[in-house]
């Protein structure tokens, strides 16, 4: 193995230690910021006992499950019910992997150590753990993957309740994939990659995704809340009619997981969002960033942060603002609105590419991009004003049921 190989592998083993490490970090502070959020919509104080301002809570609440009773249904499936968190927390985990997190950080060195011999590295350091060609496909391919335990958890409690909620579950999770996937497929014909990097560097050059593609990125960020079962689409868990859902029978750290699993989900759609729709790490209306150094790595890591943060705080805000929507309005949304509007979002982009690559095979990014914008304006205008809101998301029709809105009486 050459030095320059011993220096990669050591340094990859480096950041995945810190990405790790930092997710988990980070998603136990999630749950005491959910609690502060909703505590300030709801004008509360919200945690804190624990800690200066409750800091110490998440700390609190993890001693807390891990010391609480390890309790197995008489009637479970054992295996595959010790089974079921972690077929949902792993894959949770595995995502944030492959999401650059800052622009390319410069290192040069060779030393020799006595175990290891000779260690060298020269060059950029991409920050992600690994910065595969796949780019956002491993993303919906791993993702996909928690639907298994979630659907495991509910079929192994051998609990209606959580029968119910698994089986939500995977009609929720598999029904908003398709529309998510789709969605995506405009970013492809945008960029001509799916590597997170091209697609940063992509912006950098252009305009941030959200403006040429912003269909793409409504019907992503809703396909997003379905996918981590987060309000208004927490079917799976639904308290008010299923208890608490697929992991009703769950205690202590099995049940920690599904709820480590969840807050990684959101973590990582936020992320997604930032790099796919918002420029990712880079910092807009400047060219700095991209001259490479450690500073540009660190202002960069942080304009990534404040991106994602903000989102991640959207989700909080959308849970503590929306009410449930009911099953059915749940699956029509997924299936009569997002899936159609996504594949006909995918025509008109590719044909309006197309049209824009022959009038303009000279054109600057930017100035396709614009283009591109003006018709998302004209799109956005006729899929949230110009259709009928009311038809998928009313009142079902059926046997006693009203096709209309009866007429209001007036006093």
């Amino acid at each position: 193995m050459t030095p320059e190989q011993k220096g990669f592998l050591l340094l990859s083993v480096v950041k995945m230690l810190v990405v790790f490490t930092a997710l988990m970090v980070v998603v136990a502070l999630l749950t005491l910021a959910e609690r502060k959020v909703s505590a300030w919509m709801q004008n509360r104080i919200g945690p804190n006992r624990t800690g200066p301002g409750g800091l110490l809570q998440p700390a609190a609440d993890g001693l807390k499950n891990f010391l609480k009773e390890e309790t197995t249904p008489a009637l479970a499936t054992t295996p595959i019910f010790l089974l079921a968190p972690a077929l949902a927390f792993i894959p949770a985990l595995m995502l944030s992997c492959v999401i650059p997190f800052a622009a390319p950080l410069p290192v040069d060195f060779d030393v020799t150590w006595p175990l290891l011999g000779q260690i060298a590295y020269h060059g950029a350091l991409p920050m992600a753990v690994t910065d595969l060609p796949i780019g956002f496909l491993f993303v919906l391919a791993i993702s996909s993957m928690g639907v298994y335990g979630i659907a495991l958890a509910g079929w192994s409690s051998n609990s209606k309740y959580a029968l119910l909620g698994g089986l939500r579950a995977s009609a929720q999770m598999i029904s908003y994939e398709v529309a998510m996937g789709l969605s995506l497929i405009p970013v492809l014909l945008m960029t001509g990659n799916v590597r997170f990097s091209e697609i940063v560097r992509t912006q950098q050059d252009g305009l941030p995704l959200v403006l040429p593609l912003f269909l793409s990125f409504f019907v992503y960020l809703i396909s997003g809340f379905a996918e981590t079962s987060r309000l208004p689409f927490d079917m799976p868990e639904a308290e008010s009619e299923l208890v608490a859902g697929y992991h009703a029978e769950y205690s202590s750290m099995k049940f920690s997981m599904f709820f480590i699993a969840e807050y990684a989900n959101v973590t990582t759609i936020c992320m997604m969002v930032a790099t796919l729709f918002f420029g990712g790490w880079d910092i807009p209306f400047t060219s700095w960033d991209e001259q490479g150094g450690v500073l540009q790595t660190l202002a960069t890591f942080l304009v990534f942060v404040l991106k994602t943060g903000f989102w991640v705080f959207f989700v909080m805000w959308i849970r503590w603002t929306l009410p449930r929507f009911r099953y059915d309005q749940l699956m029509a949304l997924g299936w009569k609105f997002l899936m159609p509007l996504a594949l006909a979002y995918i025509v008109v982009i590719a044909v309006t590419l197309w049209g824009l690559d022959t009038a303009l095979p000279d054109g600057s990014p930017v100035l396709k991009s614009s283009v591109l914008a003006l018709l998302n304006v004209v799109l956005g205008a006729v899929v949230f004003f110009g259709l009928d809101r009311g038809t998928l998301l009313g009142r079902p029709s059926g046997p006693g049921r009203p096709t209309s809105r009866p007429a209001t009486v007036r006093s």
